[in-house]
């Protein structure tokens, strides 16, 4: 079984000592990551041509995005020195969405220090550290496949509990037991997903993510590659946001993560996850509208700023480009890897002129692809199988810490050579097993299997390129 490897430290000295180390493996004629690149984060600013309406919300929403929660904010004779606001929990993951997406800037990806590690112990409370998550680690939530009947879950069980913190005096419930899901083989994790960008991803038509799925068509097959997209299943259109594209929009992105990763509830997601007596002590829902007050900006509840902060967070820039940064776009081009992390879509007409007819240079075709049984969750999203996923925007790649649905890899060259699974590849990711709660299915190979073993025949000097070119994005 693989196990993870995480990053213990991203200091100067540890760059240095990389740079070290690749310059001796390529004397060598091997490849290696170069590791997340240093200089400005090119990141974490609001796009361009917003009105000055739209500006103010943005600085509201971060405002918000930063904000620490607790379970009944500020306390009368006691001093908010997190700049808190009321709702956590009774089950929480973290308190703070920007504490988790916060590589390189507010709205990017976990850092290299789990805030979760914290968020857990914070205020008094009696929570145990699950084993899969580290201080170093990736900031993970955990789903549970299946229910004790052997009927699918897939939800999501939150980490943590208020039980014991001075703020939520009586509460006495206990956190999942995810050692007896692990001896199930029970658990699933995912990791954060970066928030840049996203306006543009919503303004893309669903008419332009199905011409570019129809594009390409013979290339596409002889590779073994299809993809389908996922729908909401009321009002039929596409669904792109999160890891198996699940979420439509980022209302309902924003709305659904205040709720289940941070407990508190909203106009969205009005009830509390977990009703136990003596558990909930505000009215729901905890985040909503205010009509009592005269400026409109303090009308708007905390999820349409956050949404709001979402949609006017410019795409990350890429680094200026060298020879083997060129060759490396060249290359992964012709090996296929394009043909799924699409170089760039456009943007329909929008009511923000500033996200009306953009370029959104994503590397994503927004769609779910068979990727095997070594990537394989057993989780079903919509239309998402137990091994299908939404092909990950490569943009802001250049600086992620750790790769993958689950956070298992650090290393970005072996996040690509986990993208090729035969039929009879097992699950590899941290605390699984082939075993009880397996779903059975026999599942195809990755479609990436193909473009992989190209990517595998290459000279290491091409390897290498793809691998600077990746980390430039």
């Amino acid at each position: 079984m693989e196990r993870s490897f995480f990053i213990q430290g991203m200091g100067t000295s540890s760059l240095a000592v990389s740079g070290i180390m690749l310059a001796i493996v390529s004397t060598l004629g091997a490849q290696s990551d170069p590791g997340p690149r240093s200089g400005p984060p090119g990141a974490g600013i609001s796009i361009s041509g917003l009105t000055p309406a739209e500006a103010a919300l943005y600085a509201s929403g971060l405002a918000d995005y930063i904000q620490t929660q607790s379970v009944r904010g500020p306390q009368a004779g006691q001093p908010d020195t997190d700049n808190t606001d009321l709702g956590l929990g009774p089950r929480f993951n973290s308190d703070s969405c920007g504490g988790c997406h916060a590589q390189p800037a507010a709205g990017g990806t976990n850092p290299s220090q789990n805030p979760q590690v914290a968020a857990g112990a914070k205020n008094g409370a009696s929570n145990a550290l699950p084993f899969f998550i580290h201080p170093n680690g990736p900031v993970r939530e955990v789903r549970f496949k299946y229910n004790s009947d052997g009927t699918r879950d897939g939800g999501v069980h939150d980490l943590f509990v208020i039980t014991g913190r001075q703020d939520a005096a009586g509460c006495n419930i206990r956190q999942p037991d995810f050692g007896a899901a692990m001896a199930r083989n029970n658990l699933s994790f995912r990791i954060p997903t970066p928030t840049f960008g996203l306006g543009l991803i919503e303004a893309i038509q669903d008419s332009t993510i199905l011409a570019n799925m129809n594009a390409n068509r013979f290339a596409k097959a002889s590779r073994g590659i299809s993809g389908h997209e996922n729908r909401n299943g009321n009002d039929g259109s596409i669904t792109r946001f999160g890891w198996k594209a699940q979420n439509k929009s980022l209302a309902l992105f924003a709305a659904e993560a205040y709720n289940v990763e941070q407990g508190v509830t909203n106009e969205i997601f009005p009830n509390e996850r977990d009703e136990t007596p003596g558990c909930v002590f505000n009215g729901t829902p905890e985040d909503h509208s205010r009509f009592n007050m005269t400026d409109p900006e303090a009308m708007v509840s905390d999820i349409m700023k956050l949404s709001s902060f979402m949609r006017f967070l410019a795409a990350p820039a890429p680094a200026p480009d060298t020879p083997s940064i060129a060759n490396g776009r060249a290359l992964f081009n012709a090996v296929g890897c394009a043909l799924c992390h699409t170089p760039s879509l456009r943007t329909g007409t929008s009511s923000s002129a500033a996200l009306s007819h953009q370029s959104v240079n994503l590397y994503s075709d927004l769609l779910v692809h068979n990727m095997g049984k070594g990537l394989a969750d057993d989780i079903v999203q919509g239309s998402a199988g137990p091994d299908e996923f939404r092909t990950a925007p490569l943009w802001g790649l250049g600086q992620r810490l750790f790769f993958l649905h689950d956070g298992r890899a650090s290393d970005l060259l072996a996040a690509i050579k986990a993208h090729a699974s035969t039929s009879g590849d097992g699950d590899q990711s941290e605390g699984s097993v082939h075993g009880v709660g397996d779903d059975g299915n026999n599942y195809p190979p990755s479609e990436a299997t193909a473009v992989i073993r190209k990517f595998n025949a290459l000279p290491s000097a091409d390897k290498q390129a793809i691998l600077d070119f990746l980390r430039s994005l």
